[in-house]
């Protein structure tokens, strides 16, 4: 086990490197120019190039290419050019709310998802099977924005059970920062618990029919015993897997979610420095959501062993 999870800390080191090279060069590739956004249209010709200079924008690509990657080799993401601060403490500051919004989001996938797969298998052919299965297509249709915007009208509008957008902090009400939370998590979890629920019909009819499901059913064990001990428990892996990916996507599809919400986290933030053309900010967010989804995959990974001990890795 030792001897994988090295390999794996190794193997991080190659994907980064392609992350940040695609992401570098896609960013100066884009039209616009991150100076004259920050100075604005009054500024002179003098003045960009004064500042261009200064943060080494006239320098060949490759030479900026090469700066900054040996930057991120020692852990140094730069510094905004908007915010004038270093990049890991702009990320840092807005962490929390996509945090909190990513669990909240990964609750209502897991909580809809696999009861409604499990059911949905178990009830194979039924009214009951066809009617989740439709929800199912509808949430894996329905973009996120606007199942977020009927949310709000909803919700927040015409009935005001629930407060339109922003965000408090947890520590400082519990209340209402839940409150402020059920929208949004709703709607980035909505995709993934459809997702969830279909891949877990699909695992849980494979299973159902297995040659040690009907031999339990023959000995006469109660049917929510022979579906939760046995079927349910075999299903894990395979689900794990899938959990571990939504988790990561979550982090991801925050982005548009925080936005129609008002959330600042980290997608927002996204979402403003590509508008500045903040080149360091943007590089720092796309590296940290890749690497947070290298290290949720090794996790996954890991966590096999404890759900089937028939898992080895050397």
């Amino acid at each position: 086990m030792t001897a994988y999870i090295i390999r794996r800390l190794i193997l991080i080191v190659p994907v980064m490197w392609l992350v940040a090279t695609v992401a570098f060069f896609l960013l100066h590739m884009t039209p616009g120019d991150p100076v004259a956004v920050l100075l604005g249209p009054d500024a002179t010709t003098e003045q960009v190039d004064r500042m261009r200079e200064g943060l080494g924008l006239n320098d060949p690509l490759l030479v900026q290419y090469v700066t900054w990657l040996w930057d991120v080799a020692r852990l140094d993401l730069g510094s905004s050019l908007f915010l004038n601060m270093p990049v890991a403490d702009a990320i840092l500051e807005r962490a929390q709310p996509t945090i909190l919004l990513t669990l909240a989001a990964l609750i209502v996938a897991v909580g809809i998802g696999i009861p409604t797969g499990v059911i949905s298998a178990i009830r194979r052919g039924s009214a009951i099977d066809f009617s989740a299965m439709l929800g199912a297509m509808v949430g894996i249709s329905m973009p996120t924005f606007w199942l977020g915007l009927n949310l709000i009208f909803i919700f927040a509008v015409t009935l005001r059970w629930l407060p339109i957008g922003g965000y408090t902090p947890l520590l400082d009400d519990p209340v209402d920062s839940l409150k402020r939370m059920i929208m949004p998590a709703f709607t980035l979890g909505a995709f993934q618990a459809a997702f969830l629920a279909r891949i877990t019909r699909s695992v849980m009819l494979d299973v159902l029919n297995e040659d040690y499901i009907r031999t339990a059913r023959a000995k006469g064990l109660l049917e929510r015993r022979v579906v939760i001990r046995h079927a349910l428990r075999n299903t894990m892996i395979p689900l794990a897997t899938v959990i571990g990916l939504s988790f990561a996507l979550l982090i991801g599809g925050a982005v548009v979610t925080e936005q129609v919400f008002n959330i600042p986290g980290v997608g927002r933030l996204l979402i403003q420095a590509v508008l500045r053309r903040d080149f360091p900010l943007i590089q720092g967010i796309v590296l940290t959501i890749a690497f947070l989804y290298v290290i949720i995959n090794l996790i996954v990974d890991i966590f096999y062993v404890f759900l089937d001990p028939r898992v080895h890795y050397s």
